[in-house]
């Protein structure tokens, strides 16, 4: 039973890491991060933390010679820092995946390629092909994004036909963006899928998810959509996962049509935000699961004993917080930041079954 004294590192000091962090130490492994912040989410629980740049190849030397296998816990790490830590260490999920997952256009096109559906798009290099491309369309309106290094509603905005398109594309501060068709959409779904190194997959969702602001709100599991539309969503996730040949955890998201066609939204290389909730609702979380399949474990059995809604606890909400301390269905997670913002995400809390009134009303203020 060696596989246990392993230890993982993880590139990034947040949350996701955090949780991921706790997850291992359940299992005997213990963790070191690498993280430009000093006082991290993460660091906060690691057995050992580098605060460094991510592009430091003398930090980087350091993570691999203190851990067995490496990771990450958001997106936004340099290929080139993986490609480098790869000389040296596993490095699971693989460059691969962070690459086209990094590039909405490469992330669009790689999906499109293994026959997973998204919404039409078009690669735009100046403001006159805005409006080209909705006429060509014949849609009155688009989202129009920066390729690289959008979360959270950031680098984006609606076009539409009367815009003005130069404003438009002078607030990306871009030299290349993608152009998606608006969706007429009734909801947006998630599901997380974790894949080991033997190919076996667990499967969390579909997941129903509701954005304030562009951020995720509240996830609500089971989603309510008909049976035959979450097959193809929870499909279409193996599909990605398999052709990606995964070792960890991933989530699609997308987006459910009115005229009833799931369609892709964005990959997340990493655990993810609408699957918190499995960390109270199952016997082994996502992060679990992840920290598992890089480590060289078997995946887990994913299946859920309660139904649950999760709820972020962005800037300011993180007060509610001790409203749920004494709700017994109610599961209070906060994060160990001190600094807050509006739009940061402070914590979360999980409620398992279906809340009562007084706890429906105590949402209800978040």
């Amino acid at each position: 039973m060696a596989i246990f004294h392993k230890t993982l590192g993880i590139l990034g000091g947040g949350q996701l890491g955090r949780m991921t962090a706790l997850a291992a130490a359940r299992l005997g492994v213990q963790t070191v991060v690498l993280t430009p912040e000093a006082n991290s989410p993460a660091a906060q629980v690691a057995a050992d933390t580098i605060v460094a740049p991510f592009e430091d190849k003398k930090a980087l030397k350091a993570l691999s010679e203190r851990a067995d296998v490496i990771t990450y816990e958001f997106e936004n790490i340099p290929v080139e820092s993986i490609r480098y830590l790869q000389s040296l260490r596993p490095v699971l999920p693989d460059d691969r995946l962070l690459e086209i997952s990094q590039h909405r256009i490469s992330e669009k096109t790689f999906l499109n390629e293994i026959n997973i559906p998204t919404t039409r798009w078009v690669r735009i290099t100046s403001a006159e092909g805005i409006r080209e491309a909705l006429l060509g369309w014949g849609a009155r309106q688009g989202v129009l994004k920066t390729t690289r290094f959008g979360y959270d509603g950031k680098g984006q905005c609606t076009v539409r036909l009367d815009s003005d398109m130069i404003e438009k594309w002078i607030s990306l501060g871009t030299s290349e963006a993608i152009l998606e068709e608006h969706i007429d959409f009734t909801c947006e779904i998630s599901v997380i899928v974790a894949r080991d190194k033997l190919g076996q997959c667990a499967v969390y969702g579909p997941v129903l998810n509701e954005h304030r602001d562009h951020i995720l709100a509240r996830s609500t599991v089971p989603a309510a959509i008909p049976g035959e539309m979450a097959k193809t969503a929870l499909d279409l996730s193996e599909r990605l996962a398999e052709a990606v040949d995964l070792v960890g955890v991933l989530a699609l998201e997308m987006f459910v049509t009115r005229d009833g066609r799931i369609l892709a939204n964005e990959i997340a290389p990493r655990t993810h935000n609408s699957g918190h909730w499995t960390i109270d609702a199952c016997a082994v979380s996502q992060f679990e699961q992840h920290v598992r399949t890089v480590c060289g474990l078997p995946v887990g059995d994913p299946a859920r004993h309660s139904d649950a809604i999760m709820l972020n606890l962005i800037g300011s909400n993180v007060e509610q917080a001790t409203k749920f301390l004494d709700i017994k269905s109610a599961c209070v997670h906060l994060y160990g930041k001190h600094d807050v913002r509006k739009g940061r995400k402070m914590g979360h809390i999980t409620v398992l079954g279906t809340p009562d009134e007084t706890t429906q009303r105590k949402l209800l203020c978040l």
